[in-house]
């Protein structure tokens, strides 16, 4: 329980470090976000904040590991596949960012191109669990405590797939105020951090401890005004942790608590195309994901943020009692 504390405390003066000297590189390639056209108008005056803010936090967990690593204390290997697929999708999100920036543009990487990289990023990450008999294709019921009788390995797999690449983005789609994505996903890191410990898992706990640390660290940057932004390539390596560490644990179902607000952000989404489409024009909501809509309500960016990971927070809690 220690080496996790630590490693959590590590992580948080690493990711501070790396942002420092980051923030003035970032600044030098002129890796400034263009904003989306389609969103709030006073959203234009952060056109040009540096993106791939989320580096200084990827950095610092891999530093963690490999310290951990390094002195021998790290028996239970599944971390690192955790890690490894996680910098998959963050390879997949630095790739959206970087088109990003070379055309001068909001968008990257085609939806397509996205869902198949991330697909295949899924299904090797769990052919992997399944081979390493990590992979359990029984489902824990949280509250009831019980589980599923076994399942179709091929229905097993598409189910966490379509779960993995819906989390990934569900994650993404979070990143769209100062400081929102991090702020919510610090608490699930924490339960994370709590549920592998509780699992006596604690080599499984040291990536979320150096994440929890890591993003109250980014926050400094992220904050209302935001001076750096994590762009695709930090929401999609912490949608990959977040996915990961589920199966991992074998508690997929338990993202229905702990992402409660990603998971408001794009049904927000579904429901804004499915209504405009149905209606022809008309709109449920001011404007999606739903962090727009408040904000299109006159709700400043800070107290979204507040709000927001309140809920993500107190989730968390209940998810915290639905498996104890």
């Amino acid at each position: 329980m220690t080496r996790v504390i630590i490693t959590a405390v590590v992580g948080m003066i690493l990711s501070a470090g790396i942002g420092y000297l980051l923030l003035p590189i970032l600044r030098a390639l002129k890796a400034g976000q263009s904003i989306r056209e389609v969103g709030p108008t006073w959203h234009n005056k952060k056109a040009g904040t540096p993106m791939m803010g989320g580096l200084m936090f990827i950095f610092a967990a891999i530093l963690c590991l490999v310290g951990n690593l390094v002195a021998g204390v790290m028996e239970n290997k599944t971390v690192l596949y955790v890690l490894g697929l996680a910098l998959c999708f963050g390879l997949v999100g630095f790739l959206d960012d970087f088109f990003k920036l070379k055309y001068k543009r909001n968008l990257g990487l085609t939806s397509i191109q996205k869902a198949l990289l991330q697909m295949a990023v899924s299904a090797l990450y769990l052919y992997i669990l399944y081979q390493q008999d990590v992979l359990v294709t029984r489902l824990y019921i949280p509250f009831f405590k019980t589980v599923t009788g076994e399942i179709n390995l091929f229905v097993y797999l598409f189910f966490a797939m379509f779960v993995m690449v819906g989390c990934v983005n569900a994650v993404n789609l979070t990143d769209g105020v100062d400081g929102l994505c991090g702020t919510v996903t610090i608490p699930v890191m924490i339960f994370f951090t709590a549920a592998a410990v509780a699992q006596e898992q604690y080599d499984l706990a040291l990536l979320p401890a150096a994440l929890a640390g890591g993003l109250i660290a980014y926050l400094f940057y992220n904050w209302h005004p935001a001076k750096v932004f994590m762009g695709d390539t930090g929401s999609l390596f912490l949608g990959g942790v977040i996915c990961a560490l589920a199966f991992a644990l074998n508690m997929p179902i338990i993202l229905i608590l702990i992402g409660f607000v990603y998971i408001c952000e794009t049904l927000s989404v579904i429901l804004q195309v499915g209504y405009f489409k149905l209606t022809h024009g008309k709109r449920l909501f001011k404007m999606s994901p739903i962090h727009h809509h408040f904000e299109m309500c006159g709700w400043k960016e800070v107290k979204i943020v507040v709000v927001f990971s309140l809920v993500s927070a107190l989730m968390c809690v209940l998810a915290w009692f639905g498996i104890n």
